[in-house]
């Protein structure tokens, strides 16, 4: 194989995009023995898996016989929609079964690679604890399916960005490339795989399919640009659901350098450690570990704003409702930050259960003393609104009025729909949590796909050549809950990888 520029390089199944889905197809593909190139722009691979929690959900697992907890594809299916019953009716029910029917062999295939889970945990309304944790930290999936993928004898190319789609004869022979080198072309006799993301990080799709206002929210995953969706539209393809996105939402800037977990290697031996002491050792010895993970990779909850906490700019200025979509609003301040603002009083309330800041469900919680000791970076408190806002470098008056304009309006308004009054910001100390910004963290919006993960026109015809998988193809699919994007990147990976192998066909192999 060759793929310099100007003369194509001929293997089987081409793979677009590197991250969990890529890697499962181009694994399944080579494991029917044909030739395999997996192509990624960026020059690691890892995509929006290396960037998730890391949580992923199945049935009938290793982790749930062991303790004892009997479930079923079947009782998965049916909760699903239960996350979000105001848009089930939106959902793919044909590719929603197939998901949990397969998720049980994706779970022990993820295992047989290496990768360890702590779990189950519950996460209602799943009836079932369901919810497995990759150890130590998201990266291992790609540390463990890359390494497998290329002692299997996959051709991973880095820095190569697909841009176009080669057809010939009505049908997806290859796709061309820019790298370095210039234009590079590879075909693939059984065709192409498409596992390049969503678009939460595309301004022009989010234009299109959400709004104006969404597409200034950043994405989580800045390489998410829509790469695979743009390319297959340009072929008569649609996107189905692209509205329905998880956010935005407001986030913590993230800090300079890896958290703790972050930095963890994810070595099976580490891996399996961690497996049995988060299993065996006691809660309070294992809080700081896991805390110094919470507090750097999840968001502060909004029943911050729901106790009467206020939102400023990094000019002190109070610019919203809080409680009227202010992740919509945050991309409208000076470089999209902002301060979430609390007295001693809400500082206390958010200092224990049930009212914490940050959570992994079932796993741990984050207070504002767990900020405090984890996160100095976002963690400011002062005896006075001067002196707090001499600590975010802004002017005390404009902070003063926002604060005053906060607590007035409390007046006007009364009480919240709990008939519950939201308390003033006038209990010294005060608190500043942030930076702040917006991010979407998914997007639902993929191709339609059958169930075999061919991509369909708009006449609900295949494309010939032409297949899609994970948030790229994710067919209309609603993914709501932790763990169902990867659990649906693996698994459609897998198949949509296998489903190109048998479109090589025997003369191809000869």
């Amino acid at each position: 194989m060759v793929g310099q520029a100007g003369a194509p390089a001929e293997v089987d199944v081409v793979i677009v995009g590197g991250g969990g889905t890529g890697l499962a197809a181009a694994i399944e593909a080579r494991l029917m023995g044909r030739q395999v190139v997996l192509l990624e722009k960026n020059a690691e691979l890892g995509g929006s898996t290396a960037w998730s929690i890391g949580s992923i959900t199945a049935s009938n697992t290793r982790h749930q016989r062991r303790e004892g907890i009997q479930d079923s594809p079947l009782e998965h299916f049916e909760d699903m929609p239960k996350f979000a019953p105001e848009v089930a009716h939106l959902d793919n029910d044909e590719l929603r079964w197939l998901l949990c029917q397969e998720m049980p062999d994706t779970f022990q295939w993820l295992l047989d690679k290496g990768i360890r889970f702590h779990g189950p945990v519950p996460e209602p309304p799943h009836r079932k604890p369901r919810m497995h944790t990759v150890l130590p930290n998201a990266k291992a999936y790609i540390y463990h399916l890359e390494r497998y993928a290329r002692q299997s004898g996959v051709d991973v190319r880095k820095d190569l960005r697909a841009n176009t789609l080669i057809v010939e004869s009505g049908r997806v022979i290859g796709v061309a490339c820019e790298g370095p080198s210039g234009t590079q072309r590879f075909l693939g006799r059984g065709g192409v795989v498409l596992t390049a993301g969503d678009f939460t990080n595309s301004p022009e799709l989010k234009a299109e399919y959400i709004s104006d206002q969404a597409a200034k929210v950043e994405g989580v995953n800045p390489t998410a640009t829509g790469d695979g969706q743009v390319m297959a539209i340009e072929l008569g393809a649609r996107i189905i659901n692209g509205d329905q996105a998880s956010g935005p939402e407001i986030r913590f800037i993230a800090p300079e350098g890896e958290g703790l977990v972050g930095r963890l290697p994810p070595w099976g031996p580490l891996a399996a450690l961690m497996e049995w002491s988060m299993g065996n050792l006691p809660q309070w010895l294992l809080r700081p570990f896991v805390l110094s993970f919470l507090t750097t990779a999840l968001a502060p909850t909004p029943a911050l704003f729901d106790e009467g906490a206020v939102l400023v700019n990094k000019l002190g200025k109070r610019f919203c409702d809080e409680l009227d979509g202010p992740a919509f609003m945050l991309p409208d301040q000076p470089d999209k930050v902002g301060y979430i603002v609390v007295d001693e009083q809400i500082a206390k309330k958010f200092s224990a259960w049930p009212h914490y800041i940050s959570t992994a469900p079932s796993v741990a919680y984050a207070y504002m003393p767990d900020y405090r000791r984890n996160r100095p970076d976002v963690y400011n408190s002062a005896p006075s609104w001067a002196q707090l806002a001499a600590k975010l470098g802004v002017e005390a008056g404009v902070l003063e009025t926002a604060v005053a304009e906060h607590n007035a309006a409390l007046d006007t308004l009364g009480s919240d729909g709990d008939n519950r009054p939201r308390p003033k910001l006038e209990s010294p100390p005060f608190y500043a949590l942030g930076p702040v910004r917006s991010v979407f963290v998914h997007n639902e919006g993929g191709l339609v796909v059958d169930s075999e993960h061919r991509v369909l026109d708009g006449d609900d015809q295949p494309i010939p050549g032409l297949f899609a998988a994970g948030a790229t193809g994710q067919g209309g699919l609603l993914l709501k809950g932790h763990g169902h994007h990867l659990a649906w990147a693996f698994t459609s990976g897998r198949r949509a990888g296998r489903r190109a192998a048998f479109e090589v066909t025997s003369a191809d192999l000869e």
